[in-house]
């Protein structure tokens, strides 16, 4: 995946230095799965345990670990592969660098962890009203939820940054975001067995949209934009039209 900057033409990536909330989520993610990863290949039992309480359990979270899980999830990665964190980061360092450029470290990180937290109660809600006893035991891990809140983020506030999905065919952001949340939401009707929180994809998105949606302070979008130049065009409308009514006669006095 790669989108073009704020000047003309195609990059490959963010420019300039990685932003300080980008690089110690990159650094913290990578460094808890360096050690997960050699606790599960050299049988380090205590430590597999400690992360076992670090994932996201259901019915853990229900019986109190509502105080951490949500939070401590997300800094967690598959231990069997790589794939899992390469992609999570990949992205996050890709999208969003150009958020926390323009809403500074503290903003970003607020609504990085807002989404992710969103995205875990909305798994946790989803297993213990549709799942079975055996789903509400089985933990969640990974970034993913944070990242689709990054995802709808960016193609909210720039919504036409060409992205090249597949590395081949150039799309806007918009467009983009749009693919990945209906493929999240077509692939919860199969997810039985995949060993993949969709569910917390779309609780991540949905989560993204509502903190903009709500907080308008933090968006720059066009769309924004538009709306708020239509809102002051239909003001002038009716000052206007109210002007008009209310002429002053003469020898009115007016202020």
């Amino acid at each position: 995946m790669s989108f073009n900057q704020r000047t003309p033409g195609v990059s490959f990536g963010p420019g300039g230095t990685v932003p300080w909330g980008v690089k110690w989520l990159l650094i913290s993610n990578t460094a808890l799965f360096v050690v997960y990863f050699l606790s599960v290949q050299l049988q380090i039992g205590p430590l597999v345990g400690l992360f076992h309480a670090l994932s996201l359990i259901p019915d853990w979270v229900l019986k109190g670990a509502i105080l951490w899980q949500p939070i401590t999830y997300l800094f967690l990665h598959s231990p069997y592969g790589f794939g899992h964190l390469i992609f999570n980061m990949l992205t996050l360092w890709m999208f969003g660098a150009d958020l926390e450029r323009d809403w500074g470290t503290r903003r970003f990180l607020n609504f990085y962890f807002f989404c992710g937290i969103g995205a875990g109660l909305c798994d946790v809600a989803a297993r213990y009203i549709l799942g079975t006893p055996r789903d509400l035991l089985i933990p969640t891990i990974g970034a993913s939820g944070a990242i689709y809140g990054l995802l709808m983020a960016f193609g909210m506030i720039y919504p036409n940054r060409i992205i090249y999905f597949g590395l081949l065919f150039p799309i806007p952001a918009r467009i983009f975001v749009a693919i990945l949340g209906g493929i999240s939401f077509l692939s919860t009707f199969g997810a039985s067995g995949s060993g993949i929180s969709h569910m917390a994809h779309l609780g991540g998105m949905a989560f993204g949209f509502f903190y903009l949606r709500f907080r308008p302070d933090v968006l720059d979008t066009d769309w924004l934009g538009s709306f708020k130049g239509w809102q002051r065009r239909r003001a002038k409308r009716k000052f206007e039209v109210y002007m008009r009514k209310h002429k002053p006669r003469d020898g009115d006095w007016v202020n």
